[in-house]
């Protein structure tokens, strides 16, 4: 049987609810290297419940580090609209603060693993994802136009560095396909424990809505599954209507049945939740969104003459060798790059934009 906890909290005592969430749900740290991933979707401020809030973060961060675990990492790739603005977006949203030093741009580093080939055959992923002991997701509690929901499992997708979420957004084509993809890309590396910013929730068309809601609670468990089935239910709607929550329990990777899940504390259903759509379409029929997705999927990285001193450190740099040195000018080969963007993050001129 899983188990999910509920425990009532605000930002100021959220610590007492994540110490609560590792008593239930102990991890081996001592020794071990951990990557703590929150949602940094965009930069964004605290006050706009777009990212998990940085005391949640912090309260986190804080446990692991009395652990004395071997490396902490704090990290995560920011959605579309934040290529190549990893640093501040945490530093915007208080995030950086939060990480107590551990911050590091996982975008930076990547390994490329195996991938279902209806999709691409390969796949790069950031490096400190593959290699940690131990992963903790910081999702939190928002729908979502696309995927209803988005939380446990939709907070992988931050797994991949760059444009490689835009262009799996294209490729998936339409919402049923898309929520087949959020899964599969969860199924790389599952985290170990999930705690859920769920003190300020985020209601009507997210990730980005500005119709927020007070929630009042943390959520925590091991399994992502059983989160994002207590989520829905507790936003007033069926687990069984979201795609992803179906294809994910007939993987055997969870369950969300009521039946299987031991709730630690008081389950309260909100009244009147705003739920987009169910059937994506607030996304994928919005024009001005596919225009965006298409957009984002084609861009590519250019250096400015003007700026580029062709120290060539964005040559040794890029993981799969797609940019190389012509009249002293860094030149991708479009074929070749992965859309990591690890080069414009990297360049110290800062002289590298995408277009």
């Amino acid at each position: 049987m899983h188990r999910v906890m509920i425990h009532p909290s605000n930002y100021e005592n959220c610590r007492q609810a994540v110490n609560r969430a590792f008593e239930i749900f102990p991890l081996p740290l001592e020794g071990k290297s951990v990557l703590i991933k929150p949602n940094v979707l965009r930069s964004s401020e605290a006050s706009e419940g777009v990212v998990t809030h940085h005391a949640v973060l912090r309260a986190v961060v804080d446990y692991v580090e009395s652990r004395k675990p071997k490396r902490i990492i704090v990290g995560d790739n920011p959605g579309l609209m934040s290529y190549g603005e990893n640093e501040a977006s945490f530093k915007k949203t208080g995030l950086f603060d939060a990480a107590k030093g551990y911050y590091q741009n996982i975008g930076l580093e990547s390994v490329t693993v195996d991938f279902p080939e209806k999709w691409v055959p390969t796949l790069n992923v950031s490096k400190a994802v593959m290699e940690s002991d131990i992963v903790i997701s910081l999702p939190k509690f928002k729908t979502h136009g696309l995927t209803i929901i988005t939380g446990a499992i939709k907070n992988s997708y931050g797994i991949l560095p760059g444009a490689q979420k835009a262009m799996l957004h294209r490729l998936a084509g339409n919402p049923a396909r898309f929520h087949e993809l959020i899964v599969d890309v969860f199924s790389i590396r599952p985290p170990d424990l999930y705690i859920m910013d769920a003190v300020v929730g985020m209601e009507g068309n997210g990730p980005a809505s500005p119709d927020l809601r007070d929630v009042g609670q943390i959520l925590a468990s091991d399994n992502a599954v059983a989160m994002d089935g207590v989520v829905a239910r507790m936003m007033g709607l069926a687990p069984a209507k979201i795609s992803f929550l179906n294809i994910a329990t007939e993987l055997a990777l969870g369950d969300f049945d009521e039946a299987s899940i031991e709730v630690i504390g008081d389950f309260i259903q909100i009244p009147d939740y705003q739920i987009p759509p169910l059937g994506g379409e607030a996304i994928a029929g919005n024009e001005v969104m596919q225009d965006m997705l298409r957009k984002r999927a084609e861009v590519r990285p250019k250096a400015d003459p003007d700026l580029c001193t062709a120290c060539e450190t964005c040559i040794d740099q890029c993981p799969v060798s797609a940019l190389s040195l012509v009249d002293n000018i860094p030149v991708v080969d479009r074929d070749t790059c992965i859309m990591c963007f690890c080069c414009q993050e990297i360049c110290p001129e800062k002289a590298i934009t995408l277009q």
